[in-house]
């Protein structure tokens, strides 16, 4: 018996439904042969002895017609159904003829069958001339003598042709009769064949059930109620046999082993739940931390949006301030513009007015110089008219010493001294004059020289104005400068608060992406902690 336990499964299997399959095919061949051998007598039976009988029938029918058609054509007197009775009656010879040429090939082997079909066919001949005779007398309108004729010998051939076809299905007859009783007989051999195959096959699966269920049922039923053990959780089950070479054996092995291993990675496995729980508890205990802190960030950067949107109208509103302060330093730098033109345009004045009093300050000098030319012109005159005076006394006296002579002279000597007191009086009115105009002139120089420090302080004061409105411009368009930088730098912060709002709002739906991955996470976290729980009450329910 061993050594049927050794046998792999498939040795097993192949050796018993081997012979099963071998009982099997020989049942199926030997059915099949005697089936075979059934149809080939039940087709060799049909075609030669039942067609046979079938064609011997259907001859004598053929048979009996024409000689009914041939008495009927005596009979009749009309032409037409004289012909009519004609080709019927050659038409139905013509198939007795085929029938008759069948019959021959059908039976060529059986020389009985043929000898009586030559005698059938020979008196048939001589049927058939008598009946040609007969058309041949209807046709020439001798009835009555193709009437004798076809009473007379036609119906002895008729009867000896009706006797050998009878004799002939006799025999086919009983050639059908005995192929159907060796068909029969051939069935029940068939059957009872089939009946000791099949009992022996019962006997042979009976045997090998048994057998396949002590070296296979069993121990697989044994490995199952161990393995429904170890499914209860109980890991502890041993005593598998194992003394065996064939795949049950391997399995009982493979399965003891399975189960060491098992047990081995149950233990493993509890280890690691209690690691994984212990985690899964840190871990959901840190992601709550997380979620709480994401929901402060998330409430953080909500506020910050809020403010970031403040500081972006706040900017929006200093980047139009700027561009407004801009073009009023635009426009201040135009008027700065035209101050310092006015200025230049002043200096200039101011050195064409300092100019013209050092003009009128040379004038002055050349009048001054040409008024004490004529105050010593007028000393001379007054020297003239004194001494003119003087000579006009002397002149006078000397008249006076002359007498009558000297009326005229003393005449013209008073005139001179008219003269002389009149060009001295006159001097004395220049000079006064003169005097005045000195005055004058000296007032004029002092005022022309307060006029012309006047200029130069206000040429001072131009040029200072102008170097402090050129540096008020300078300053001015620096500041334009400084506004036109601000106005842009308000626009690229205004367009870096947009970014920044953009940010914030990005940063805003991160983290509410966040929040939601976090709670999610908890969730997972939450899951994991249960699962952990859940994978630690699975395990206790192992014993390893």
């Amino acid at each position: 018996m061993n050594w049927f336990l050794n046998l792999t499964i498939r040795t097993k299997l192949l050796l018993c439904f081997g012979v099963l399959i071998l009982l099997l095919g020989a049942a199926i061949t030997t059915a099949y042969t005697n089936l075979k051998a059934l149809q080939e007598a039940q087709k060799k039976l049909f075609e030669k002895d039942f067609l046979g009988t079938i064609f011997l029938y259907e001859l004598r029918s053929d048979l009996s017609a024409q000689r009914f058609q041939g008495l009927e054509m005596t009979l009749s007197s009309r032409q037409i159904e004289q012909e009519t009775l004609e080709r019927d009656i050659r038409g139905r010879a013509q198939r007795v003829d085929e029938t008759l040429a069948l019959l021959f090939t059908q039976n060529r082997d059986d020389l009985k069958f043929i000898s009586e079909l030559q005698d059938l066919k020979t008196t048939l001949s001589e049927f058939r001339q008598t009946r040609e005779t007969v058309i041949s007398l209807v046709a020439a309108g001798k009835l009555e003598e193709a009437r004798q004729l076809t009473i007379g010998g036609q119906k002895s051939r008729f009867d000896k042709i009706q006797t050998i076809a009878l004799e002939l299905e006799k025999d086919s007859k009983d050639r059908i009769n005995t192929a159907m009783a060796r068909s029969d007989q051939r069935i029940q051999d068939t059957n009872r064949l089939l009946l000791i195959i099949g009992v022996i096959e019962i006997g042979l699966a009976l045997i090998m059930i048994i057998l396949l269920n002590q070296t296979m049922a069993i121990p697989l039923r044994q490995i199952s109620v161990l393995a429904e053990q170890i499914a209860q959780g109980d890991l502890t089950a041993t005593g598998l046999p194992a003394n065996r070479a064939d795949e049950v054996g391997i399995l009982t092995k493979t399965f003891q082993t399975m189960t060491d291993r098992l047990r081995q990675l149950t233990l493993e496995l509890q280890e690691g739940i209690n690691v994984l729980a212990t985690s899964a508890s840190e871990i959901l205990a840190t992601t709550t931390q997380i979620s709480v802190g994401a929901a402060e960030t998330a409430t953080a950067v909500t506020e910050t949006t809020t403010t970031v949107e403040e500081v972006k109208q706040t900017a929006l509103v200093t980047a139009q301030k700027a561009k407004l302060v801009s073009d009023n330093a635009q426009k201040t730098i135009q008027v700065s513009q035209n101050g310092k033109k006015s200025i230049e345009q002043s200096l200039e004045g101011m050195h064409r007015i300092q100019n013209q009093m050092e003009a009128i300050v040379t004038s002055i000098v050349r009048l001054s110089e040409q008024n004490q030319a004529i105050s010593e012109i007028i000393v001379s005159v007054n020297d003239l008219a004194e001494q003119s005076n003087l000579l006009a006394v002397n002149a006078a006296i000397e008249a006076a010493k002359a007498g009558e002579y000297g009326k005229g002279f003393t005449v013209v000597a008073q005139e001179i001294k008219t003269l002389a007191e009149q060009s001295k009086q006159a001097t004395t009115q220049v000079r006064t004059i003169l005097a005045d105009i000195q005055k004058a002139m000296n007032a004029a120089t002092l005022a022309t020289e307060q006029g012309s420090k006047a200029v130069e302080a206000g040429v001072k004061q131009s040029v200072t104005a102008g170097e402090s409105i050129r540096m008020l411009a300078e300053s001015i368009s620096e500041a334009a400068q400084s506004a036109t930088q601000i106005a842009a730098s308000s626009q690229q912060q205004l367009v870096g608060m947009d970014q920044v709002v953009q940010a914030m709002d990005n940063i805003k739906q991160v983290t509410t992406q966040n929040v939601a991955g976090t709670k999610q996470t908890e969730l997972a976290a939450n899951n994991l902690y249960e699962l952990g729980q859940s994978l630690k009450r699975l395990a206790d329910r192992y014993q390893a």
